[in-house]
């Protein structure tokens, strides 16, 4: 595996499946094979259905990408079935046979019988089993977040290149608060007029407004989304308003902005515990052409109130890319770009942050504590330095070096490519009152890290790394520098448990090579300068890691993603 996209988990699992068919056939390997009357194997051609014909199939597995994996009865042949889960019978229509795959890809029509984990009555949403968002909503939630942790399993197991014992059980994968109402950004959009390349002509009527439905390309129309929260929601409608209207100014397709924003107001001016309302000014930051401009104040009623007992929240939708929204985490407040990249779900933002900073420092060492079945270092907490630094690459606007920061006394410091990520990071550290010596921000590529004036101002004993990259994972000439630099804990969070699971097995083996890595996956060249240049100045050195705990995080209920958190300690050999 390489990037770890849809493709590449699905035939993945698809194989699998098929191997453990082999597997039970009594023994026999083979399994496109039979044994004639003369006792010599002949081979089996398997007549497949009509692509375009109707037939039912018995749902026997979940592909981690959330899709049902199928056999038809007296067939060996694997259906990849979206919107089924094990235990579905389910009419389906041929599409595709995918030959070199191995598979084939089918539409959903109805449920013949269901699962007994299956209840229809738990839809919220008419589009469902239509639009490709969302993939388990007839699953009780429990039962969703028992799948996300076989997701994680299964990534590990299959992806991470290491054997069964230097990975530990994986933990409970922690819910969402909502489970509907929950994404603060939705995209929707509308595909251009017919021919519109070369008519440049506006459109005759409104476009259809909406997502993509399952396994085509065009867009559905959709009034309304019950995942997003209500201020989110309230935009949708807006904007298909205006649509409506305004549909004769469009000559090609365009995707809609739909992000949440808070103004908290709070009931106790007084109160300590709270971070009164911040603006660019009150920060004392100096407006260009290029910051964003404050959204502007919207009708009262396309405001959204929550009121609690400390303070009043009011809700809006941001439809510009370039004005700013605003989120509160816990007590922290973070201004972005309504068009930047921030986690889509506030509700577990608070749970989530909490956990990585129970994490983000060893375990202390006592006589009472259990005995890890896995590896850890053999430097014990009470031997080795105070973890006193900390490192956040691929940053963005500073979540993690924000909301770390108080728990290291050297400082935190966060780098990030992109030079307006780091603005924005840098203000919000000021509009939550943190001086720079707790945090800064640094523009930079992750991959030129770890130079000589880091690793003397960050020492490898005394630093933890966090590393929260973008789905394709860490690159290899990353991953070597990092395990160069060896810092004593790395905490990786991801969006990906694929790629996380790939890059954790790097890390644990202490080498890129065999990873799928070193021939350019995961987006960077395969960095052998940059290996021998280690080489050399390891002197015999090799770093590796030991797993502490490996646990899923649901941010997105009602879809088959997941997000995961390894926290990893150096091993001192």
């Amino acid at each position: 595996m390489t990037n770890g996209t849809a493709d590449e988990v699905l035939a993945i699992d698809v194989q699998n499946l098929i191997n453990s068919l082999n597997q039970a056939e009594d023994g026999d390997a083979e399994g496109n094979r039979a044994v004639g009357e003369n006792g010599a194997e002949a081979s089996v051609t398997e007549t497949l259905p009509e692509e375009g014909s109707e037939i039912d199939v018995e749902v026997v597995e979940l592909s981690s990408t959330g899709e049902g994996l199928a056999l038809q009865k007296g067939s060996k042949r694997v259906y990849v079935v979206p919107f089924s889960v094990p235990g579905d019978t389910v009419r389906v229509k041929v599409y595709r046979h995918l030959k070199d795959e191995g598979y084939t890809v089918a539409d959903f029509i109805s449920v013949v019988t269901p699962s007994a984990s299956r209840d229809d009555s738990r839809i919220q949403c008419k589009y469902f089993a239509t639009c490709s968002g969302c993939q388990f909503q007839m699953l009780d939630y429990a039962e969703q977040l028992r799948l996300k942790k076989r997701i994680v399993e299964k990534a590990f197991r299959h992806f991470s290149q290491l054997p069964p014992e230097l990975i530990p059980a994986i933990q409970d994968t922690i819910g969402s608060p909502l489970q509907y109402g929950y994404r603060t950004k939705l995209t929707p959009h509308f595909d251009g007029p017919q021919g519109w390349r070369k008519t440049k002509n506006p459109f005759e009527q409104c476009p259809p407004i909406g997502f993509m439905p399952k396994g085509k390309r065009n867009t559905m129309d959709i009034e309304d989304c019950p995942i997003g929260t209500d201020a989110v929601r309230l935009g949708m409608k807006r904007e298909r308003a205006r649509m409506s209207v305004e549909y004769g100014d469009y000559t090609r397709g365009a995707t809609i902005l739909l992000r949440e924003s808070t103004k908290r107001i709070p009931k106790k001016q007084d109160d300590p515990s709270l971070p009164a309302p911040t603006s660019p000014e009150d920060e004392g930051a100096t407006r260009d052409s290029k910051q964003p401009s404050p959204s502007p104040s919207p009708p009262e009623d396309e405001v959204v109130r929550v009121e609690t007992d400390e303070y009043t929240d009011l809700k809006t939708c941001v439809t510009h890319n370039n004005h700013q929204s605003t989120e509160y985490v816990g007590p922290y407040v973070f201004h972005n770009p309504a068009g930047a990249f921030f986690q889509n779900n506030n509700s577990i933002l608070p749970v989530f942050t909490d956990y990585i900073r129970q994490h983000i420092l060893p375990p202390s060492s006592s006589p009472s504590s259990p005995a890890s079945t896995t590896p850890t270092s053999t430097t014990t907490a009470a031997a080795s330095p105070d973890i006193k630094y900390l490192i956040d690459a691929y940053s963005g606007s500073g979540l993690f070096t924000i909301t770390l920061s108080s728990l290291v006394s050297g400082g935190s410091v966060g780098i990030d490519i992109s030079d307006a990520s780091i603005s924005y990071a840098s203000r919000n550290a000021r509009a939550n009152h943190i001086p720079p010596s707790q945090a800064h921000f640094v523009a930079a590529d992750a991959r030129a890290l770890f130079t000589p004036d880091v690793r003397a101002a960050y020492p490898r004993d005394e630093t933890v790394v966090v590393l929260d990259p973008p789905r394709k994972g860490c690159d290899a000439v990353f991953l070597r520098q990092l395990l160069d630099f060896a810092p004593r804990r790395v905490v990786y969070v991801s969006c990906n448990v694929h790629t996380q699971a790939r890059d954790v097995g790097v890390l644990v083996r202490g080498e890129v090579e065999g990873s799928g890595l070193e021939d350019g996956g995961g987006g960077g060249d395969g960095g052998k300068e940059e290996e021998k240049k280690k080489d050399e100045g390891n002197a015999g050195r090799k770093t590796r890691y030991a797993i502490e705990s490996l646990r899923g995080f649901d941010f997105f209920p009602q879809t088959g993603h997941v997000e995961g958190v390894a926290v990893l300690n150096r091993l001192d050999e």
